[in-house]
């Protein structure tokens, strides 16, 4: 071999070395990994995918073109209507290609606010948002839905309907006017005034006319009801919208759920301020949505805080998406029937939930983590984490799950619910109320996998009620200041 043939030989050997280290330092790196991902617990991974949720969410962004209200013939007297002035702004600024409509300080009456795509509606500090009482300006009906049930009815006071990128924020407030004389009594309740004789929401022309239209599968455009009808309007529902932002604004006097995104993916809700007590006021209710992220809120409600949805019955059925991929964090829970609830209109089925990092606090707080669902609803929640929670005090459970639940008449069916995998870690509950832990599920499916690391409960009359669960597990957790064991 000459001394050229030589040298390339060895140059050849250099290389192939080389690479054989190369591909052994790739493969104890790959299975370094994978022993490193094989280790990690459920919690652990499921908070790296909470992390990877949130970092995937589009917020939407605007262009720093401005549309002032005043411009379009707004009158801020707290007297004047400015439906028209308000859909002008919004209507300019979406054909102009986007931006921010402002309302700037002042008080102002108007009908229902239809977003559009690229749309920020922006209203100033110290701006209040009133909503006519007259029921009429909520007509022509829309495709909406109540209590999981899709038709045709009023308007609620902020909507958008298949629009991408939109957003409500400021500092303002939005004044629904529901009270005991306005909405409220549609409930049926007299501690909202309603009067004996007067309609409201279960006569037969109402909630049991679309409950039965429901159940025989009358398509959504048929069903229609709207004038002479007595069903109160959600406040913010964005329906089957994309990149949707509501930041910064508070809400009160509420007819009905506060916000309702509905079919909708990436949804930041953030910093938002929710104080209205009247019936059925729920803070945030996604419902069949995915990718929704709700954080430094402050809820203050009538009812559920956060209560996660996915369709009643046959309706959530047919139209079978599951809300899924929901992070909550970094809020405060007062009053409420429970601070994160998962139900009872969820037929459509829940997954991946994550809470973490939240305040719950009142005597007027029922539960903090809530599942509840019976054999008409059906549905199948799974995945749900909850980790460093702080409960001062609540009225029934820290954690109540409950496979019979039930307000109307006839909640037996034929769709036996699935609920497994929960996991709560790292909460601390200084007044746990009638129950430390409730858990009811069914002989024929059990309540499966729920696991506790970490918990300490006091001042629980009764630690634990549970029937018809497998898999319940408890580590370094105590409730009354015994540690506690299950099988």
């Amino acid at each position: 071999m000459n001394i050229k043939n030589k040298a390339c030989f060895k140059i050849l050997i250099l290389v192939l070395i080389g690479v054989v280290m190369f591909s052994c330092k790739n493969n104890a790196k790959d299975k370094s990994e994978i022993t490193q991902n094989s280790e990690m617990s459920p919690s652990e991974k499921a908070w790296e995918k909470a992390d990877e949720i949130i970092k995937n969410i589009t917020v939407p962004k605007f262009k720093d073109t401005v549309f002032n209200v005043m411009d379009y013939g707004a009158v801020a007297d707290g007297k004047t209507d400015n439906t028209i002035a308000f859909a002008d702004a919004i209507g300019a600024c979406s054909e102009s290609g986007g931006g921010k409509v402002l309302v700037p300080e002042g008080k102002y009456l108007t009908g229902p606010i239809h977003l559009k795509s690229n749309v920020n509606f922006h209203i100033a500090e110290n701006t209040e948002i009133l909503f006519t009482k007259d029921k009429k300006a909520y007509l022509p009906v829309v495709h909406t839905s109540y209590e999981g049930m899709e038709f045709m009815s009023y308007s609620p006071m902020i909507y958008a309907y298949k629009q991408k990128n939109i957003a409500v924020t400021g500092k303002g407030v939005f004044n629904g006017q529901a009270d005991n004389e306005n909405w409220w009594p549609w409930s049926g309740a007299e501690r909202y005034g309603y009067k004996q004789g007067q309609p409201q929401q279960r006569d037969d022309h109402n909630l049991p006319r679309l409950s039965k239209m429901v159940e025989d599968g009358v398509a959504v455009e048929e069903r229609i009801f709207g004038e002479g009808h007595q069903f109160r309007v959600p406040f913010f529902e964005p329906f089957e919208c994309e990149n949707v932002l509501i930041k910064g604004v508070k809400f009160i006097k509420a007819p009905f759920w506060v916000m309702h995104p509905t079919k909708s993916n990436n949804v930041t809700v953030d910093g938002v301020t929710v104080e209205s007590h009247g019936p059925n006021n729920d803070g945030c209710n996604p419902e069949y949505s995915k990718n929704v992220h709700i954080k430094n809120c402050l809820f203050d409600t009538g009812d559920d805080c956060i209560a996660i949805k996915s369709g009643r019955d046959n309706d959530g059925r047919r139209v079978g998406i599951s809300s899924e991929n929901i992070v909550v964090e970094n809020c405060v829970m007062k009053d409420g029937h429970g601070g994160v609830v998962m139900g009872s209109e969820i037929s459509g089925g829940v997954r991946n939930v994550f809470v973490r990092n939240c305040e719950m606090n009142s005597p007027n707080l029922d539960r903090a983590i809530r599942i509840k669902t019976n054999t008409r609803r059906g549905g199948t929640i799974e995945d749900i984490y909850v980790k460093n929670l702080k409960v001062g005090q609540v009225k029934e459970a820290v954690l109540k799950i409950n496979t019979h639940y039930g307000i109307y008449e006839n909640q037996e069916g034929n769709h036996m619910p699935v609920i497994r995998n929960i996991y709560l870690e790292n909460v601390d509950v200084e007044n746990g109320g009638e129950y430390g832990i409730l858990i009811r599920g069914r002989e024929e499916s059990p309540v499966s996998g729920v696991y506790f690391t970490d918990v300490t409960i006091e001042k629980a009359e009764t630690p634990l009620l549970i029937e018809n669960a497998n898999d319940v597990e408890f580590k370094n957790t105590t409730i009354n200041g015994e540690q506690i064991t299950y099988e």
